[in-house]
């Protein structure tokens, strides 16, 4: 065996799947409004102890700082055309994304409004449209969109949605008709 060697590595590893684990666990937690989640109810279901939910939290705020900052980052980083895929389609793909999010964001942007700085959510809703904006600007482009929408419009139409009370069955079609509605009307005849 070396002298000198550490584990750093692999505690690094753990500490990383861990935080994992209870980004995941919250998240599922936060999906049910009907729940009181509790920092303890966290912790068993992540199946990590309290000490290592507060080495990576200190509290519930960070916690839902953190799992908002993470969500906001998966829809940025999903702001993309993959090949073979038309603008309308890449755009589409992404806001039905955003539109999957909602049930998780309700809770947890409502308790981060009672604490946190608005500007702070802010941020990551103009990081959102940032990376969304040029698939916008592409189905715009292509003629496959209407021209005369902008991305925060679209974005007030889904926070809109998010805030009826219903489930996401009850929200999809309304989505949907929103969806509908962005597409560039055909040419009129006359």
């Amino acid at each position: 065996m070396e002298t000198g060697k550490t584990a750093f590595p692999n505690r690094r590893a753990a500490a990383q799947r861990n935080r994992a684990k209870i980004l995941d666990a919250a998240r599922a937690a936060f999906a049910d409004p009907a729940a009181e989640i509790s920092m303890a109810e966290v912790a068993r279901r992540a199946q990590v102890g309290m000490a290592t939910l507060y080495r990576n939290f200190s509290g519930r705020q960070e916690l839902l700082e953190a799992l908002y900052a993470d969500e906001a980052d998966q829809i940025c980083a999903a702001a993309r055309i993959e090949p073979g895929q038309t603008p309308e389609a890449a755009l589409t793909a992404w806001l039905r994304l955003q539109l999957d999010f909602i049930p998780h964001k309700r809770l947890i942007i409502a308790e981060l409004l009672e604490h946190t700085d608005r500007d702070d959510i802010t941020s990551h809703r103009a990081r959102a449209i940032e990376a969304g904006r040029p698939l916008l600007t592409a189905a715009q482009k292509a003629g496959q969109v209407r021209a005369d929408v902008t991305l925060e419009q679209i974005f007030d139409l889904i926070v809109a949605i998010a805030k009826i009370n219903g489930s996401p069955g009850y929200l999809r079609p309304l989505f949907e008709t929103v969806l509908d509605g962005l597409r560039r009307p055909p040419a009129r005849a006359g």
